[in-house]
């Protein structure tokens, strides 16, 4: 009924409703008041009138930002993640945002798992189906240029950004947390070495070209994939560039299906309408912080392009420093509003500001260095 009176009230008006009395707002932070999880859930228009918000992108952006990172879920995908049950795939870094239809974007997710069951490598998880994990509801937190979720593994992800790169800082777990299935139903313990996997997927897993290669040295990981619009016809092509800091490398190497070995460090996937999965692993002995960070350049144009993004707007992996340059960001970008709200419950001053954060998300800048 609240959201149904809310969608009635003209946009005039609503402003009016917020307009009050005086206030102090010497300790206002109009972060506190977005709420970028309201629209992820009921994706579906016939359901009620909330579903109309459904489809968002609720992860870390900048105002317009080309890099959206957030956890991908495997239901109601359009938006990467989406409230309710899906389980987490992977961890990506392009996103539309109130969209039907088909899904797009969310090209060359991450994935982090603790170690290899028996220190064996292919008793790592490498495709979706086999790797995906239940989010943990109650270690989700959001805030504008923020994201954060442990699965059922017991790691824990957080995600910033800037422009073009994504930044995520990964924390594993040291205690010998089983494993979440076996073949012989038992619980075993994880031997603590990390994997990060990176797929040459996305979230509707239309890719019809690509390749990724792996530097064993330096643990670099850059490719490239042609994939499809939602909306539309052709394809485009996107490309990536992640390096990673915190963990000595042990071992690099690529997968195709649910088969991973150490050579080659390189995978081409053939154009011929066969979308297996595919892409390229780093793992890593047991680092010092428990944590492992991941940078992670985007571009349209070029690996190359995708490698200096990410060198440029990112050079020191410093994931606080770059969450609060996002945070103030967004500040500075929503500080144009004033509302006087005295008088005004925190639930519609929280509904108000979300949606004005909201017609900052899309449409995204892909021009310059993209």
């Amino acid at each position: 009924m609240f959201v149904a009176a809310v969608v009635a009230l003209s946009l005039p008006a609503f402003i009016r409703a917020l307009a009050g009395a005086t206030s102090d707002s010497s300790h206002f932070d109009v972060l506190d008041y977005i709420d970028p999880l309201i629209g992820t859930s009921n994706g579906d228009v016939s359901l009620c009138v909330d579903s109309l918000l459904g489809h968002v992108f609720p992860g870390a952006s900048l105002p317009y930002g080309m890099a959206k990172a957030v956890a991908d879920v495997n239901k109601e995908v359009q938006g990467g993640f989406s409230s309710g049950d899906g389980e987490i795939t992977g961890f990506s870094h392009m996103h539309d945002s109130g969209t039907g239809g088909g899904a797009s974007l969310g090209n060359f997710p991450l994935f982090p798992q603790t170690g290899c069951e028996g220190g064996i490598l292919n008793n790592c998880y490498f495709p979706k189906t086999t790797r995906a994990s239940q989010r943990v509801n109650e270690t989700i937190k959001v805030r504008p240029g923020y994201f954060a979720v442990s699965m059922n593994t017991s790691i824990h992800t957080e995600m910033t950004v800037t422009n073009h790169t994504a930044l995520y800082r990964f924390t594993f777990p040291t205690d010998g947390t089983p494993t979440k299935r076996s073949g012989d139903g038992a619980q075993h313990k994880m031997p603590y070495s990390p994997l990060i996997l990176a797929d040459l997927t996305d979230l509707s897993n239309s890719r019809s070209n690509g390749s990724i290669e792996v530097n064993p040295k330096t643990g670099r990981i850059a490719g490239f994939g042609t994939f499809n619009p939602s909306f539309g016809i052709g394809s485009y092509n996107a490309f990536f560039c992640a390096d990673f800091s915190g963990g000595k490398i042990r071992d690099t190497g690529v997968f195709i299906n649910n088969r991973a070995g150490s050579e080659p460090k390189s995978l081409k996937l053939p154009n011929d309408g066969n979308t297996v999965p595919g892409g390229a692993w780093v793992q890593f002995h047991p680092p010092d912080s428990n944590q492992i960070k991941a940078r992670v350049g985007l571009s349209f144009m070029s690996t190359d392009q995708a490698c200096r993004n990410a060198e440029l707007e990112l050079p020191d992996f410093n994931f606080e420093k770059v969450r609060t340059a996002a945070e103030d960001t967004w500040r500075d970008k929503l500080d144009v509003v004033k509302v006087n709200a005295s008088g005004v419950s925190k639930t519609l001053q929280r509904t108000f500001w979300s949606g004005i954060y909201r017609t900052l998300i899309s449409p995204q800048d892909y021009t310059g260095m993209s």
